[in-house]
């Protein structure tokens, strides 16, 4: 079974692609919402999380105290790396527990994660792609979908790698621009991974 990575800068539409490989069968990890998930029932991240940020940084129902969490974390890119570094493995444990239900019953399946690249977790797929789109586009998705200023936009874009660094490291890649088909580009790389994944 092949392990595929999927990512994308903010605004580039990698959760939309990914529901159309979904839609092919494809089992989909969203790395982004499972660090959601792990920072409540995970307790070595709990732990970690307490020990690092303090004991306020969950409320007595045992939830995350995201305010206190995000005075912490924003703008202040040391604090935000400490994070990343007690969340990044609670999310890749995650993952190896998911990856067990499919064992050999599915060609491949698919993580998704925005900072793929930056969190070294492309390391664990076998291959990676790209989800592309110009800033100016992203941009303009962003701030109609979550409603925030373009400079909150590019201001969390700024905190990814860029686009380039990303298409480098990239296996494959799907634009999407508007102006080209998604769909077409999704079903080659399907039978792209099909054929590899009956190779392995």
């Amino acid at each position: 079974m092949l392990k595929i990575g999927i990512t994308g800068n903010i605004g580039s539409g990698k959760t939309t692609i990914c529901k159309v490989f979904e839609v092919l069968g494809v089992p989909v990890f969203y790395a982004d919402d499972e660090a959601k998930k792990v920072m409540t029932d995970d307790t070595e991240l709990i732990a970690g999380i307490k020990q690092t940020f303090g004991d306020t940084s969950y409320l007595e129902d045992g939830t995350l105290n995201r305010k206190h969490i995000a005075g912490i974390v924003f703008n202040n890119p040391a604090e935000l790396t400490k994070l990343n570094a007690l969340v990044h493995p609670a999310v890749f444990r995650a993952f190896d527990k998911w990856v067990l239900q499919f064992d050999t019953t599915v060609p491949y399946i698919m993580k998704e994660a925005a900072l793929l690249f930056e969190s070294d977790s492309y390391k664990m797929c076998d291959r990676s792609v790209m989800v592309s789109a110009p800033l100016g586009l992203r941009i303009k998705r962003v701030t109609r979908r979550d409603g925030i200023t373009a400079a909150e936009v590019k201001g969390r874009n700024d905190r990814q790698f860029s686009e380039e660094e990303k298409r480098e490291m990239a296996n494959d890649l799907i634009i999407n621009d508007d102006t080209q088909l998604v769909i077409p580009q999704v079903l080659a790389l399907h039978q792209l991974y099909l054929s590899l994944a009956h190779t392995k």
